[in-house]
């Protein structure tokens, strides 16, 4: 209530200030005509003085006063009357209503769009409240505020930078990230978080630039979901759907089942229109043990039970070709069994399947070197 009545003083006054210039009535005599009459007689009177005086001869006087007599003979005496009044006040008369009708639509504006009960809330103070009650804008704009403050602090970077990804705003997520790799370090976590803010950034599109930080991310954390994910989109958008779905596969195979990427992953190999395959689907390898009594059995049996263990491992890898942990288990087979040239094919496909330059190919090298295997050039 308070408000309302600040505010109609307020207007009162204002448009008081502008209407009582308006509503003063005219002076009388202040047309133009009049002002000339009076300017005429006041000269026949100083005329009179003049010859009184004797600074001026009556024939000049006589020629002066015809002259004054025939400018007061040329004056309209129309000029004054009614037309220049009504004009005047069809003028002041839009002119108030004008005045009045400011207030009156601002006021009737602001009663359907505005909220004057709201209580003030003052930047000031709400960056000064509890985190605990504060919004996430609120606590955004604090972070802000300290990393304006203190731009070398990386942890702020680092912890505002997923932030800006949930709130999409993504070119701000790209610097946070930035700023946090170079004051802090990499970090799997890092590069895959910037490679996201560069593709959401792209309107989804891995870019190179986007690639190499998940790149980046993968060779310090090869079980890093994020970067894994992402590189197998950057080969579906490629044209190479192919290696897409083979890494999603194996990327689903290796996940937790309570994994949030499960659902991305499976989405991605629906969207592909590529079945998922259900847990236990996949042929089983063999284990160990199982390995090594194949090893003491008669040749005819051995080869019946590789055929039946390890062909099924060897099938699963050729279809999902990114599964660290099965090549290791079908060199290993190999190997166990005393098949070295099969073994060394086996890790030849393996490194293939990665890339020779990648961790995963290298983990496995190391792997088979342990076994007493090296792979081919």
């Amino acid at each position: 209530m308070l408000f309302w009545v600040i505010a109609a003083v307020l207007t009162l006054g204002a448009s008081l200030a502008v209407l009582w210039p308006l509503a003063a009535p005219g002076k009388p005599g202040s047309d133009g005509s009049g002002h000339d009459l009076e300017v005429y007689r006041d000269q026949l009177s100083e005329l009179d003085r003049d010859v009184e005086q004797g600074l001026i001869q009556p024939a000049q006087a006589d020629q002066a006063r015809a002259e004054i007599g025939r400018r007061i003979l040329r004056l309209d005496p129309v000029s004054s009357k009614s037309p220049a009044r009504e004009t005047t006040f069809t003028a002041r008369l839009v002119a108030t209503a004008a005045v009045l009708a400011v207030p009156l639509v601002s006021w009737g504006v602001y009663a359907g769009l505005g909220s004057p009960d709201l209580p003030s809330q003052p930047l000031a103070e709400r960056l000064a409240k509890n985190p605990a009650d504060s919004t996430v804008d609120e606590l955004v704009a604090r972070a802000e505020r300290h990393l304006a403050a203190n731009p070398s602090d990386g942890r702020g970077w680092d912890i505002v930078a997923p932030i800006y990804v949930r709130m999409q705003r993504y070119s701000d997520a790209v610097t946070a990230y930035r700023n946090a790799i170079r004051l802090d370090g990499d970090s799997a976590a890092r590069q895959a978080g910037l490679g996201e803010a560069i593709a959401n950034a792209a309107g989804g599109v891995v870019s190179t630039e986007a690639q190499a930080a998940f790149e980046a991310a993968a060779k310090l954390d090869p079980a890093n979901a994020k970067a894994d994910f992402y590189l197998a989109l950057a080969l579906a958008q490629e044209g190479r759907s192919g290696e897409a779905v083979a890494r999603w596969q194996a990327m689903l195979a290796r996940l937790a089942a309570d994994s949030p990427w499960r659902g991305v992953v499976e989405e991605a190999l629906a969207d592909a229109g590529k079945p998922i395959a259900a847990a236990g689907d996949a042929a089983p390898s063999p284990s160990q043990e199982e390995v090594e009594a194949a090893a003491s059995m008669t040749p005819q049996d051995r080869t019946a039970m590789i055929e039946t263990m390890v062909a099924g491992l060897d099938e699963r890898l050729r279809q999902n070709p990114r599964d660290w942990e099965g090549w290791s288990k079908l060199v290993r087979s190999y190997v166990v069994l005393g098949k070295g040239a099969q073994a060394r094919d086996a890790l030849n496909r393996g490194v293939a399947a990665f890339g020779p330059d990648t961790d995963e190919a290298k983990r496995l090298v190391a792997f088979a070197a342990s076994l007493g295997l090296t792979a081919t050039e």
